[in-house]
């Protein structure tokens, strides 16, 4: 991967853009995250998206029960053992998601210049003239001149299936609105979106409660996705009611950057969340067109920065209906992935495209291109230089180990942990070849029984760039002095290879503790 490394700052053979890819064990080290829904349920379609590269699995509890979601969570669980690769499980919540339902499911024409009025009345049927929303408190919260968007859930924005109302005036708990726009509504749920204004909802609903309770203890979910996320408290409340529900202590929240309110907040938000989500969907209603791509990359920075995952959505959004994205959208892959993303989030592409697998395939495609002309250099001394000194023992090690195997050309650099902590301080200096996260489980009890941890901490590295989990054998301890970890370090060097990653005489960077002390050593492979 590493070694037709290349940078878009020097001079590039045009020709040499047409080359081949050469074929790779990791599609990417971009990771991608699929939304499961009506066409991408079944074990086939999954088993192909976990082997085109998907490694997060979302379930939007937007729409659907929790009893559909179960059965295509099960058919994710025969996937996974049948491709025998990691998927992690991220529940993303509804939050304060205002909807206009359509009960009938009929197709609505609305004609520009037109008035259609909001209702808080969900017993009326949906028409041109009438939307029946999900929520009482509208006409509190909009005054005349404001601007509301509508359209079908998860979809582009585009002017014919998605339409922008100002509001005229307020009739009570009813909002008449002037309509911008002709446009038609298809489907069941339509989203909407109130711009730049509060809604007095909470973040997490008692619906949300209800499904995290029952159906995420259940499946021990690895990432909560936090929808609306407008303040740092939103992520402290959330992580409180987790801590309260056992397993779920360990689940990780990323939060949903959504809206005018969270961009505010971001800072405060990044400090307490374990990830970031970039909502670029609602953003781009929220925000100038022109000031969309600078919020991404200065959160993109931020984050990376901080070492926690970010994840941009909305990227591809015509592979919806067509097999090919267009050009912006495959130039918007690229760019998050040079901005500093370590995941694209699928989201109508997989739940309902026609396509979802060439989705993934492309995407991972496009990530593994950009990877190639990704600045390693310049990214590193932004982030020691970011650190500062003196450094904390752990920053220290991580830094050596991918300053090392730069320097040595290494394959791989493996990464023995416990807590996944390690390999993902690795991981934030972006190293230009893949790091093999062993995780090596515990032995922990509740004083009625023993359990094993490890697996989630294996699955949460799956959203991270460049970091791949392999759960080691309990036997062996993360820090030790004896022999143990040689026989583990055999067993991860034997899937290097047989993945294709490593060969006779390569060279592979090892972080692992002995005793007290961390060590990174350099290997080289024999024949």
């Amino acid at each position: 991967m590493h070694s037709s490394h290349l940078l878009l700052e020097e001079p590039i053979r045009m020709v040499s853009i047409l080359e081949p890819s050469k074929a790779s064990f990791f599609p990417a080290m971009t990771k991608i995250v699929g939304t499961l829904g009506p066409k991408s349920r079944s074990v086939e379609v999954i088993s192909g998206c976990l082997k085109a590269g998907m490694s997060v699995a979302r379930f939007d509890f937007s729409w659907h029960d929790p009893e559909y979601h179960q059965e295509t969570l099960e058919n994710l669980k025969a996937s996974v053992k049948l491709t025998k690769k990691l998927c992690a499980v991220m529940l993303d919540t509804v939050g304060p998601e205002l909807q206009v339902v359509n009960k009938s499911e009929k197709a609505i024409s609305l004609e520009a210049d037109a008035t259609v009025v909001l209702t808080p009345d969900d017993g009326q049927e949906a028409s041109s003239n009438l939307l029946p929303i999900n929520f009482d408190g509208l006409s509190k919260a909009v005054k005349k001149g404001d601007t509301i968007f509508i359209g079908q859930y998860l979809f582009t924005g585009s002017e014919t299936t998605s339409v922008w109302l100002e509001v005229n005036e307020v009739q009570g708990n009813d909002v008449v609105c002037v309509i911008k726009n002709t446009a038609t509504l298809t489907g069941p749920l339509f989203t909407l979106h109130a711009s730049q204004i509060r809604i007095e909802l909470p973040t997490l609903s008692n619906k949300d409660k209800e499904v995290i309770s029952s159906w995420g203890v259940q499946n021990k979910i690895d990432f909560l996705s936090l929808s609306y996320t407008r303040h740092a408290e939103d992520v402290c409340q959330a992580r409180e009611f987790l801590s309260k529900l056992g397993e779920l202590s360990q689940t990780q929240i990323l939060a949903k950057i959504e809206n005018i309110e969270g961009l505010n907040h971001f800072d405060e938000i990044l400090q307490e969340a374990d990830g970031i989500i970039l909502s670029r969907g609602n953003l781009g209603i929220d925000l100038p067109p022109e000031k969309v791509f600078l919020f991404q990359k200065a959160a993109l920075y931020k984050c990376n920065m901080a070492g926690k995952p970010a994840v941009v959505t909305r990227v591809v959004d015509s592979t919806t209906d067509n097999l090919r994205p267009t050009r912006a959208e495959a130039t918007d892959v690229a760019n998050a992935v040079l901005d500093g993303s370590d995941a694209i989030l699928l989201g109508a592409e997989t739940l309902r495209g026609l396509y979802p697998v060439e989705t993934i395939s492309t995407v991972g495609r496009i990530c593994a291109e950009a990877e190639k002309v990704f600045n390693q250099d310049l990214y590193f001394k932004k982030a020691v230089k970011y650190v500062g000194e003196p450094m904390t023992h752990l920053e220290s090690i991580a830094s050596s180990a991918v300053r090392a195997a730069i320097k040595v050309k290494a394959s791989i650099i493996i990464c023995f942990t416990s807590s996944g902590r390690a390999a993902r301080l690795i991981a934030k200096y972006r190293p230009t070849m893949p790091v093999l996260s062993v995780v090596i489980p515990r032995l922990k009890t509740n004083q009625l029984k023993w359990s094993f941890s490890g697996a989630f901490e294996a699955r949460q590295s799956l959203i991270v760039r460049g970091l791949f989990p392999m759960l080691a054998d309990p036997r062996h301890p993360a820090e030790s002095t004896s022999a143990t970890n040689e026989s583990v370090l055999k067993v991860a060097l034997d899937h290097g290879k047989a993945s294709g990653i490593v060969k006779s005489h390569d060279r592979v960077v090892v972080c692992q503790k002995v005793g007290d002390a961390s060590v990174v050593k350099i290997i080289e492979l024999e024949d």
